[in-house]
């Protein structure tokens, strides 16, 4: 709406000066084909005067009368000092540490059974069971427990009855020896295969000869989003197979990539702004956290750590995000935004000796504008201002529409 507003102003101002400067020529080419000879003897009369005026208003100088500068409201001023905040512009992702990730796979060789209708994306709770697992060799597990178990009891029966008979001095010392190796041997044996039981899930307590199961759960190790699912029912897998990648966003942070001519003004608890563009213009704040101590030669880069505030975006992974790393506060010279024209690819103030007469001249400096906040732009002068010159602080693009109207004139 402001970009339409200035264009209809420039519109009106440019058509006023254009016919006002067309009438202008027109009342002189009337004056000049009535009445040649007298307008010959009245400019070598008045020679110099008609000299200078020609002189003042040489192609390209750009002049406003006081009338004209108070209808736009003309003021001049100089720059002022501002606290401008500067940034550093960064790319990245949303990042997490590593033992935010978490594979889930097999504890063993088997099948999978699933009625689970997980898809990517989708959120689960530490412990929750994601898949089955069918195996023959867990039914041959359990029944070999159940075999040891039952025959510690017969070892364990028959080391009894013979340390009886040895203290009677009716048995064999070296028969309770060996059965008391047997029984340690046997109490190893029932322990391992314990071990392994559990570690597929099976409770040692419940294992009994009427509930032997051929089945197991696939649990989530962690609560979060599941990233990537690589089974499906009736597949056969091994331990090393990946089946889900889960992700906890709890830890989320900002990997950033600074360019190494950056990295100098980057420090640690610096403010981030960022936004995540593929889910809207929301603007997301952060903290520098860490500096990375390792340099892309490719890339020219250094990557960034940074903290996020509590309001975050939706996490996808590697979803690409645009940041501004804001520098500490800087005290530069600063002039008002309007006073700043852009022209092209140049940018320009104008500057006029701020004393009273009949036309005042402008002359366009051109500047190098860099950083613009809360109303003030900070700016490096290319062309240096003439002494006892002052600033155009406002009104600058009525001077600006002023030299258009002047290129436009002599053109007709």
């Amino acid at each position: 709406m402001k970009y339409i507003n200035d264009i209809t102003r420039f519109s009106l101002l440019m058509s006023i000066l254009i016919l006002t400067a067309c009438a202008h020529d027109h009342s002189h080419e009337a004056g000049d084909s009535h009445d040649h000879g007298a307008h010959s003897h009245h400019t070598s009369a008045h020679g110099d005067d008609h000299g200078h005026a020609d002189e003042a208003h040489a192609d390209g100088a750009i002049f406003l009368t006081q009338a004209q500068m108070k209808t736009v409201s003309l003021q001049f001023g100089d720059f002022s000092k501002r606290k401008i905040n500067d940034f550093v512009r960064a790319t990245g992702t949303l990042g997490l540490p590593s033992n935010a990730y978490t594979s889930v796979s097999a504890k063993a060789s088997g099948f999978i059974k699933s009625d689970k209708k997980y898809v990517e994306g989708s959120y689960v709770k530490a412990g929750v069971t994601v898949a089955y697992l069918e195996s023959a060799d867990f039914i041959k597990t359990q029944q070999a427990y159940l075999e040891v178990k039952a025959a510690l009891v017969f070892l364990r029966q028959e080391l009894a009855r013979q340390e009886e008979l040895v203290a009677a001095n009716a048995g064999v010392l070296k028969t309770v020896q060996k059965l008391s190796s047997e029984l340690n041997v046997k109490i190893a044996t029932l322990k391992g295969i314990a071990r392994q039981l559990s570690y597929l899930g099976i409770k040692e307590e419940n294992i009994a000869p009427d509930n032997i199961i051929a089945s197991i759960a696939i649990t989530a190790p962690m609560s979060g989003y599941i990233t990537s699912i690589e089974m499906h029912n009736g597949m056969y897998v091994e331990p090393s197979k990946e089946l889900l990648e889960i992700v906890n966003e709890t830890h989320l942070h900002l990997e950033l990539d600074v360019f190494e001519k950056d990295i100098a003004n980057v420090k640690e608890k610096q403010k981030i702004s960022y936004q995540v563009p593929a889910l809207g213009r929301t603007v997301y704040e952060g903290e520098v956290n860490v500096i990375g101590k390792e340099f892309d030669a490719t890339n020219k880069t250094v990557r960034i750590h940074g903290h996020l505030e509590k309001e975050r975006p939706r996490f996808i992974k590697d979803l690409y995000i645009e940041a501004k790393i804001w520098l500490n506060d800087q005290t530069a010279q600063a002039l008002p935004e309007k006073a700043v024209i852009k022209d092209g690819a140049s940018s320009y103030i104008y500057v006029a000796k701020a004393e009273a007469a009949a036309e005042t001249q402008f002359m366009p400096i051109k500047v190098l504008p860099k950083l613009t906040e809360a109303g003030y732009t900070m700016v490096d002068l290319i062309d240096p201002i003439p002494d006892g010159m002052k600033i155009v602080t406002q009104g600058a693009y009525f001077v600006y529409a002023q030299s258009k109207a002047g290129e436009l004139t002599h053109t007709h």
